[in-house]
């Protein structure tokens, strides 16, 4: 029998779940982590050449990944070889994480009871799940919901008609109306006849004083979680896909759309109805003209405009002709 094949078949004998889930045979998977984050009887994956260096230090006891790339992981990593890593990674969270697939609502929503957040004023028709903390000096505003588990900080705004699941916020947070933050992302392996499904079980943290204005969309991570750093501002309608990580300091003008699994660095300036691809690395202090396409990593310092996004000197001396 095949690696693969006993893997599945050891994948199909789960005898229970999250947080810690057992194979036959005692192999125990504590959790399906990306490869800088896993830790020692977790299972990670490595599907691209991109992700190299992360691959050598990685921690995790079992990888999923390709015969091509297995020589870049560490001796002590166990591989798992199969012919397509996101299509067998979509198929291994299916079966662990059984829910994951769709984003179901949440049925344990309720009015808030004053008796659980004393310092926390709510509007009308607001309705909050299981497990929700919520810090002292918060607003919660009208016909908002926030689902179970989520955690909000102190001193945080929360507009009208606003849906929080699967995140967490901290301190002095203002979230206008009509948000949406930690539903599922889009990703789907495309097969013959059928697309599959890949499950999201990542979460959104948003951190102290970041503000995000009215319409705003924050898919919640796929393994990983997207983060959006320190005092970040997002304007109007802005978009951001699963596993995107934006750094501190950063201005984002509406409409502006991020691609999943992209990095963005410090002190990022990007104008108005920009595009960024998936999976680039976006360095600190860079500027990004409005209506940008950027399909390339951008190094830190730069100043880039147009699609494909060039550098601001080139994308002049391209004009002028």
């Amino acid at each position: 029998m095949s690696k693969i094949n006993f893997f599945k078949k050891r994948i199909n004998k789960i005898s229970f779940f999250y947080p810690k889930f057992k194979f036959i045979n005692d192999l125990i998977i504590n959790n399906i982590k990306p490869l800088k984050f896993a830790k020692k009887n977790d299972l990670t994956f490595y599907d691209s050449k991109k992700y190299q260096e992360l691959s050598s230090k990685t921690k995790a006891s079992y990888c999923l990944t390709t015969k091509q790339l297995a020589p870049d992981l560490p001796k002590s990593t166990e591989t798992i070889i199969v012919k397509n890593v996101l299509y067998e990674l979509a198929i291994v969270l299916s079966k662990i994480y059984i829910d994951a697939e769709i984003d179901y609502p949440d049925l344990s929503l309720n009015k808030p009871r004053k008796s659980g957040f004393k310092k926390v004023s709510f509007g009308n028709n607001v309705l909050i799940g299981k497990k929700v903390k919520i810090g002292k000096n918060s607003f919660i505003g009208s016909n908002s919901i926030i689902e179970s588990n989520v955690v909000i900080g102190k001193g945080c705004v929360i507009g009208s008609g606003v849906i929080i699941k699967n995140s967490i916020i901290g301190d002095d947070v203002v979230i206008q109306d009509n948000c949406k933050i930690g539903q599922k992302g889009f990703g789907f392996i495309p097969t013959k006849g059928k697309n599959i499904k890949l499950p999201h079980i990542g979460r959104v943290e948003i951190k102290d004083r970041v503000e995000i204005a009215s319409g705003c969309t924050i898919d919640r991570g796929s393994i990983d979680d997207t983060v959006i750093g320190k005092n970040t501002y997002l304007d109007n309608q802005v978009h951001i896909a699963h596993n995107v990580q934006i750094g501190s300091n950063c201005m984002i003008a509406g409409q502006v759309g991020f691609a999943g699994s992209s990095k963005i660095g410090d002190n990022v300036s990007i104008g108005g109805q920009a595009g960024i691809s998936g999976h680039l690395k976006i360095g600190n202090n860079v500027k990004i003209g409005g209506g940008s396409g950027v399909i390339r990593d951008v190094k830190d310092h730069s100043i880039v405009m147009g699609y494909p996004a060039v550098s601001l000197k080139d994308f002049i001396k391209k004009i002028k002709n």
